[in-house]
């Protein structure tokens, strides 16, 4: 039989030597495929709390970003509407200011489009954004202008009326931030559009219109333009507001996910080097190894 000379403790310890290197380079093969330094958090020691923080953070800021964008293409959905409600009082300020001359023409033409521009009202007040009318308050699933009992008779050029909406007076607002909340909403009863609308009804509903008519109207269309105008001016105001609270939102995102990948990455690089290090050092450990265990007492003696 043949005898080892004694080689045991110094191939015992080489092995365990061998196996440790192993379990490092398993290790680091690991984080050179991924990129980071563990596949979960026991990984990261004391530092976990933090990555969880930082990753808690990246989420919360996306949906803070998305509440804002989806409440900022609202606002240009309303501020579009808006728009053209100030085209409508603007060509029929127009269209009034023609029939001054007393020109039974002029003031027929003048009729004729209120009567179309109150249904286009009543369309741009209904205005949906993904499903939802953006005048009605809160009650986004019922539609805020109905005209059915409201386009009778010609009303009043100085008394409000305000019984064509169906809405409720929340004002949509959106949170932007954990301390900050921006309000967005305009409900189809704001005073400008009940003086465009109590305009439209008027005068689409008279069968002519006196001089005296006609002045007030003209003195009722110059302040809803100027209504509407300030209408759209706030909702520019509510859209800038949400745009860089958003900008900010992700910029925040941007430095978190930078220090999270901080905390967790690892250079790819320099793992691959290390990689070759320890796989030379493992070759010449396994080779040690064989070269004692084929020490035998036989082979000494020779």
């Amino acid at each position: 039989m043949m005898m080892r000379v004694a080689t045991f403790a110094q191939s015992e310890q080489m092995i365990s030597s061998a196996l440790r290197v192993q379990s490092v380079m398993a290790n680091e093969q690991v984080q050179e495929s991924s990129g980071l330094q563990s596949e979960d958090f026991g990984g990261y020691g004391s530092g976990a709390g933090r990555v969880i923080n930082l990753q808690v953070s990246v989420t919360r800021a996306q949906s803070y970003i998305d509440a804002s964008n989806l409440a900022d293409n609202k606002v240009q959905a309303m501020y579009s509407a808006v728009g053209s409600v100030t085209d409508i009082i603007t060509q029929l300020r127009t269209q009034l200011s023609a029939a001054t001359t007393g020109s039974s023409t002029a003031t027929a033409s003048v009729i004729n489009y209120a009567q179309q521009a109150i249904s286009q009202m009543q369309g741009l007040l209904n205005t949906q954004y993904d499903g939802e009318y953006v005048f009605s308050g809160a009650r986004t699933d019922t539609a805020p202008v109905d005209l059915s009992s409201y386009d009778t008779g010609t009303g009043s050029l100085t008394t409000s009326d305000t019984s064509y909406y169906k809405g409720d007076s929340e004002i949509a607002s959106v949170r932007v931030s954990d301390s900050q909340s921006v309000p967005y909403g305009v409900t189809a009863d704001n005073p400008a559009f009940e003086q465009v609308m109590r305009l439209l009804k008027y005068v689409g509903n008279s069968t002519t219109l006196s001089s005296s008519d006609i002045s007030q109207a003209l003195d009722l269309a110059s302040n809803a333009l100027d209504a509407t105008s300030t209408v759209q001016a706030k909702l520019s105001t509510s859209a800038s507001q949400i745009e860089s609270a958003s900008t900010n939102q992700s910029d925040y995102q941007n430095f978190a996910k930078t220090l999270s990948t901080n905390l967790t990455g690892v250079d790819v690089a320099a793992v691959t080097a290390q990689l070759s290090t320890y796989q030379a050092q493992l070759t010449a450990s396994y080779s040690a190894i064989a070269k004692i265990q084929s020490m035998n007492l036989a082979s000494y003696l020779r």
